[in-house]
């Protein structure tokens, strides 16, 4: 008699994309594509294409929790992303669930705030609470520079300031942060990521690929390094396998033609 298989499972808590290139929609594809049986608790249903958002339709806190739920005590996950979650309330339903039943799963926190486009994807109010209530909670918090500026409340304007900066969104109460420089100028694309354990900082090298197809870059980054902690890797390979994947897929998403905006990295690269 053969055993039974088992699969590696991450799950996203996070908002719909109904274009496709970010959001949850981004998460399950990158989680297929990375060897991981993908799962999704939705947060917010968003009307949104390559041009921008159009509407933000935030779910009920009750229907988020019994998502969790459904998801946590039935499947279970090996490793948990969670990206758009829009309003304080959501924010302080994800950190219960989180604390009844996923106290010991590794969570990739993305403080999704503005959309590709410039569309706002946090209410202001919601970011004392992010930082009370989900951060500390996090295995890694994930912000690009703008993020990473609204946390911290000062301008973050050069590489030099990357590192004293990832230190201090550390002390907001998280394991480790992987601070994405994708918004500087330059011809590299670098990420920091600081292990609060070690106290040790860790860059990882990233070419600049000039095209408009960046729609839901960070969203597939986290849910790639999600992939990677689900199968079992330490932080640091997961980052460095995550930060490999979201490289290529830009590059291969790079020659493709779609919507009239910013379109999608492509997820599926290494079969098509």
């Amino acid at each position: 008699m053969t055993q039974d298989k088992h699969y590696a499972r991450a799950l996203s808590i996070a908002g719909s994309d109904s274009g496709g290139g970010a959001g949850i929609q981004a998460d399950l594809k990158t989680f297929s594509a990375n060897g991981c049986y993908g799962m999704s608790a939705i947060t917010a249903i968003t009307a949104q294409n390559t041009l921008g958002v159009h509407s933000v339709f935030a779910l009920p806190v009750e229907m988020v929790a019994d998502q969790m739920e459904a998801v946590l005590t039935d499947i279970g996950a090996d490793a948990i992303k969670i990206g758009m979650l829009f309003s304080p309330e959501l924010i302080r339903t994800v950190a219960d669930g989180l604390k009844k039943w996923a106290q010991n799963i590794p969570v990739v926190l993305d403080p999704v705030m503005i959309a590709q486009s410039g569309d706002t994807l946090l209410k202001d109010d919601a970011v004392s609470a992010l930082k009370e209530e989900l951060i500390p909670l996090a295995h890694v918090l994930t912000p690009n520079l703008p993020e990473a500026e609204v946390l911290l409340d000062r301008a973050l304007a050069s590489p030099a300031a990357m590192a004293e900066a990832a230190q201090d969104l550390c002390a907001l109460g998280c394991a480790n942060v992987l601070l994405k420089g994708g918004h500087l100028d330059g011809p590299s694309s670098d990420d920091l990521l600081y292990l609060g354990t070690e106290r040790r900082l860790v860059q990882f090298p990233g070419e600049r690929i000039s095209t408009r197809n960046n729609h839901g870059t960070g969203c597939t980054l986290s849910s790639a390094i999600t992939a990677a902690l689900a199968k079992g890797l330490n932080l640091e390979e997961s980052v460095a396998q995550g930060k490999k994947y979201i490289t290529a897929a830009i590059r291969s998403g790079s020659s493709y033609r779609i919507g009239g905006g910013h379109g999608p990295v492509h997820h599926f690269h290494a079969f098509f």
